[in-house]
């Protein structure tokens, strides 16, 4: 039978499927992952049947024991008590082992199996572009390959392996126990389908409330997640009290679905439990008959109980099993449909830069237009020029909404044009391996993510497997390596989730640390001090001129005493180039969108 399932594992469940032709052919997928263990996947099968066959000998050895005691046994079959009693002992102990192996073996191949399907999955995941993950939620993706996989998991190591020793038990149950009394066998099987259909009607009704009780214990769960992200809003609105209202409340509706999930299920235990015995106790009150009559002895009706007892409760079973099978089939089809979407040409290829590839920081941008595939109806670039020599620094400017990091998302190609092109060193774009192009460029963003894992580690992730010299020079010119060695720890300190350990230039400081690592041709830096303080702002702003020496830089700036002595300032508003010169060029434009910009910020100043 089916391991039983906790009605409050909030886990999210994958969906069920009305299983079909189709729909099978569907879940068939699991077999490509179980194919290099087909080896230990057909051991366990066998030790499956084995299993049956042991099982399914005992109420047949009960029944021997039984008569042998009675003296029903005649003839050459007519063994003492005491030796099919050892037989018994015996039976058991090859009961055992055969159960040892049928476990291992399935959790082997399961476990084995899964792992390769989520190394599939991950990698599928981490190499899809970025117009994938702009659509989608990471909590779905997680899903995909936790709650989805596990699903497949348990079908892999326990539901094929349950279904298949079901049909064994049911397939020789009955046919033993019509061949000890036909009679019997049919009374029994009369009685147990209306048990079955009102199994079935009962359990879905409480399999829906305890879903509903899920739900609800999810709903709790994101209680404490919003919260506790966003822990600093609470605190600033002294709403501790309120969240502590807000999580009581979720919970008492969980105790309270719970309770009444647990009513229920109380009177579906007592109904098969009176209905179960009471079958039983009809059966064998009409045996108690058969027995009267000399047609039937206590060790046949004892062994009739048995298997009866065997076949109600594998029939039982089927019902969450068909459940689970369900889930099982919608899991892969989720997964399938995950695995057939088309990723980014990232696959494996050399650490080094190929010569034939290596950029000296020439880009050149043609008549650039560009929608995101979501909202293509709406053009966030129309008809972008711009020229960026070997070293220059590239200012991009304009209000908010005007596409200034969506012109970044294009050159590090998370999107490609719906128009135009653009050149890196005279050679397009597309003709570039995608691996070996942004090997050539880093980006600083505004908002810096940073690894759960130590100082040293984020500093090397733009070089990985650099050692402890190169990460501590890096670290120097990102005026990063002071406030480093001030740790008890040094480069060893673990920054916490996110950085959040450390203040916004901190993270500033490392992330330029790590891209000075990483030794780029072209720069990206996406507001990178907008939201410091002044004394983080000028620290920042040092090691960015460090960053920026000799590469070709395009610098996204929202504080434009910044960029004024970019080589090139392209003024952008509503996704178009309305301005483009030197400081001294666009503060010299009356009534220019650059000049104003200045007028602004020095005015706030």
């Amino acid at each position: 039978m089916a391991r039983p399932r906790d009605i409050n594992d909030n886990k999210e469940e994958s969906p069920k499927v009305r299983i079909s032709k189709s729909s099978i052919k569907e879940a068939m997928v699991i077999f490509k992952y179980l194919k290099p263990y087909k080896g230990y996947f057909i051991g366990g099968l066998i030790f499956i049947a084995l299993s049956s066959g042991t099982t399914m000998t005992f109420p047949f050895m009960l029944k021997r024991l039984i008569d042998s005691a009675h003296g029903d046994l005649k003839g050459a079959m007519a063994f003492s008590p005491g030796t099919i009693a050892l037989a018994m002992i015996g039976l058991l102990c090859v009961q055992m082992i055969v159960s040892f192996f049928r476990i291992y073996l399935f959790t082997y191949v399961g476990e084995h199996a899964v792992a390769d399907m989520r190394k599939e999955i991950y990698n599928k995941m981490i190499t899809m572009s970025m117009d994938f993950f702009a659509q989608r939620r990471v909590g779905e993706l997680s899903s995909r390959i936790t709650a989805d996989v596990s699903q497949i998991q348990d079908a892999v190591t326990t539901i094929f392996a349950e279904i298949l020793r079901g049909v064994l038990t049911l397939i020789i149950g009955i046919v033993l126990i019509l061949f000890i009394s036909t009679k019997m066998t049919l009374l029994m099987l009369s009685v147990v389908p209306v048990i079955i259909v009102i199994a079935l009607v009962f359990g879905k009704f409480i399999r829906k409330l305890s879903r509903t009780t899920q739900d609800q214990l999810a709903e709790s769960g994101t209680i404490v997640q919003e919260t506790l992200t966003g822990i600093s809003n609470v605190k600033a609105f002294s709403n501790e009290w309120y969240e502590i209202k807000r999580y009581n409340k979720s919970i008492e509706n969980v105790v309270s679905l719970a309770i009444k999930s647990g009513k229920y299920r109380g009177l579906f235990v007592s109904f098969m439990l009176f209905s179960v015995f009471g079958a039983i106790v009809l059966v064998v009150w009409y045996g108690a008959g058969l027995m009267q009559q000399h047609l039937l002895t206590f060790g046949q009706l004892t062994e009739f109980v048995v298997y009866t007892a065997f076949v109600g409760g594998t029939l039982a079973g089927f019902a969450d099993l068909y459940s689970q099978l369900q889930k099982t089939i919608g899991a892969t089809q989720r997964i399938r449909e995950l695995l057939r979407e088309t990723t980014e040409d990232v696959s494996a290829e050399p650490e080094q830069i190929i010569p034939e590839f290596k950029l000296t920081g020439d880009v050149t941008i043609e008549n650039i237009a560009f929608s995101y595939p979501s909202r293509k109806e709406i053009e966030v670039l129309k008809n972008i020029n711009i020229e960026a020599k070997s070293g220059q620094q590239i200012a991009i400017v304009g209000p908010s909404g005007a596409g200034k990091s969506t012109l970044v998302s294009l050159l590090l190609r998370f999107y490609e044009p719906v128009k135009g092109r653009i050149l890196f060193d005279g050679k397009e774009a597309s003709t570039i391996p995608l691996t070996q192009l942004r090997k050539q460029t880093a980006l600083v963003p505004q908002d810096i993510l940073l690894f759960g894992g130590t100082i040293f580690e984020n500093i090397a992730y733009g070089k990985p497997g650099a050692d402890p010299d190169e990460v501590q020079k890096a670290a120097k010119q990102a005026n990063a390596h002071d406030f480093i060695t001030g740790f008890p720890e040094g480069y060893e300190t673990v920054v916490g989730e996110r950085g959040v350990k450390l203040s916004g230039g901190q993270r500033q400081r490392i992330a330029i640390a790590r891209a000075i690592l990483k030794d780029p041709a072209i720069l990206l830096l996406d507001e990178a001090t907008s939201s410091l303080d002044s004394e983080s702002e000028a620290l920042v702003q040092e090691a960015l001129q460090n960053l920026m020496r000799n590469r070709t830089s395009f610098v996204i700036a929202h504080r434009l005493s910044t960029i004024r002595n970019a080589d090139l300032i392209i003024v952008l508003e509503d996704g178009r180039v309305v301005e483009s010169g030197t400081h001294q060029d666009l503060i010299q434009i009356e009534e220019g969108l650059y000049r104003n910009l200045n007028k602004l910020q020095l005015f706030e100043a």
